[in-house]
């Protein structure tokens, strides 16, 4: 279902065990990767496993209005192939370029755009266009884009790429992979070397493709312990096979669900398992979770692994500051574990969700609240107050149009005292098609709200 569907407004009750063998769908960071540095490599590339959620097909027809060729898979193959331009070939495009409810694609295309010498105009959804791209924005200015948009550098975003772009030493002031990326992703048509230094390690899957696809780039670690991270610019780039893991993010769910339910046994297949993305997998462990990866292998340069969880008791935990960057994306399902644990969850460093699809730490907060879950949350922390029992539930969920918090208090309904209602789960495709199958085919009980 596309961001700009009907609302669909869903109710997961408690259900029995989670089992079964699956596979979750692709990774959707690398996922658009490949597809932008397709477009920037010569000859074709072939990409399996790539997430066909809306964010990606938007980020695929972004990539076809700037001049790339972007071939659909059959039915049968399940491939997608890529003829990029080279660097430095993309055209302008004849019209806006629509990024759906994407943060990441905006901000990598963004960057990419920026050092070419073409204009383009750049949109998105309700929820995508309150999101500050002025952390973006601001350095590329300095390799010499220009930029029109709303205030905070928000987005309907005039992007007026130049033709002298210039390489800079850039410090990220706060932890993200979206800004290191854009830079990085400038730095290819920008001669010289650019630099991104970041004092906490943020996902490296731009660094690892670009590798793939025979960019140079380099990782120094500098005396005060930050990165350097560092690309040489108009390198000839060349088609790969990238195959795209699952999506450990998206794993989190049905993983969590699968969690706290005693006699639960699941396994997903080929997630990655990259050490900047493990975060929530680190933090289950250490509240008791039996969780374990097995058959770990590497793919386009990238750790990959099946994923074994069984049902277990949970129990509070510290969760420190440092460790957001590797799990950012789950702190809101982290949450609905937290309030089934025993004891107090304490998570620190969450400035980075008050500017993510929505203010997830507010919705992760006036959630719980509904579902009668015993918090405390501040500007950058959230102490989730379980109880070692399933949560009261019955709460009516607003979603804000953010797949993440929909998806997570559909898990936490699966285990609640009463059923959990999600005002609007038809962003969830987004990230996760197939979400509500894939769940109830694995022992779960989502359905239309207005179901009996």
């Amino acid at each position: 279902m596309s961001s700009s569907s009907s609302p669909r407004s869903l109710r997961a009750a408690a259900s029995g065990v989670l089992s079964g063998t699956v596979r979750v769908p692709g990774d959707k960071s690398i996922s658009h990767r490949a597809l932008m540095i397709g477009a920037l490599a010569v000859g074709e590339t072939e990409i399996s496993g790539l997430l066909e959620g809306d964010d990606v097909r938007h980020t695929a027809a972004a990539m076809e209005a700037l001049g790339a060729t972007v071939l659909r898979p059959d039915s049968a193959s399940g491939l997608w192939r890529v003829r990029g331009v080279g660097i430095g070939g993309l055209a302008e495009p004849a019209s806006v370029l629509d990024m759906g409810n994407s943060g990441t694609a905006a901000r990598l295309l963004i960057g990419v755009v920026a050092c070419h010498p073409i204009t383009a105009v750049f949109t998105g959804d309700a929820s995508l266009n309150k999101r500050p791209m002025a952390r973006v924005t601001g350095p590329l200015e300095r390799m010499g884009a220009s930029f029109v948009g709303r205030k905070g550098g928000r987005l309907p975003l005039t992007v007026i790429g130049t033709d002298h772009p210039v390489p800079i030493d850039y410090r990220l002031p706060v932890a993200s992979a979206q800004v290191k990326s854009a830079i990085l992703l400038a730095g290819l048509n920008t001669p010289g070397v650019t630099t991104v230094i970041e004092t906490h390690p943020t996902r490296d899957h731009s660094e690892l493709m670009l590798r793939h696809f025979g960019a140079e780039v380099t990782t120094t670690t500098l005396p005060d312990g930050a990165l350097a991270v560092s690309v040489t610019g108009q390198p000839e780039l060349t088609g790969r096979r990238v195959l795209v893991p699952a999506d450990p993010s998206s794993a989190a769910f049905p993983a969590v669900a699968a969690c706290l339910r005693p006699g639960s046994d699941l396994t997903l297949t080929a997630v990655g398992i990259n050490p900047r993305r493990t975060g929530l997998y680190i933090t289950l462990k250490d509240m008791g979770a039996d969780l374990s990866f097995e058959n770990v292998r590497t793919e386009a340069g990238e750790p990959v692994a099946d994923l074994r969880i069984r049902g277990s008791a949970l129990k509070g935990v510290d969760v420190p500051p440092e460790r957001a960057p590797s799990m950012i994306d789950e702190y809101p399902i982290l949450a609905m574990a937290a309030a089934c644990a025993t004891g107090t969850t304490r998570m620190f460093g969450l400035a980075e969700l008050r500017v993510k699809e929505s203010d997830r730490l507010a919705m992760v907060a006036t959630g719980l609240e509904a579902c009668g879950v015993a918090f405390e949350a501040g500007a950058e922390h959230l102490f989730v107050h379980g109880t070692g029992k399933a949560p009261r539930g019955g709460g009516f969920i607003t979603t804000a149009m953010d797949h993440r918090i929909a998806m997570s208090f559909l898990v936490l309904g699966g285990v609640a005292q009463e059923p959990v209602t999600v005002d609007d789960g038809s962003f969830i495709d987004t990230s996760f098609p197939g979400f509500i199958d894939l769940m109830n085919g694995l022992g779960a009980k989502i359905s239309e709200a207005g179901d009996a």
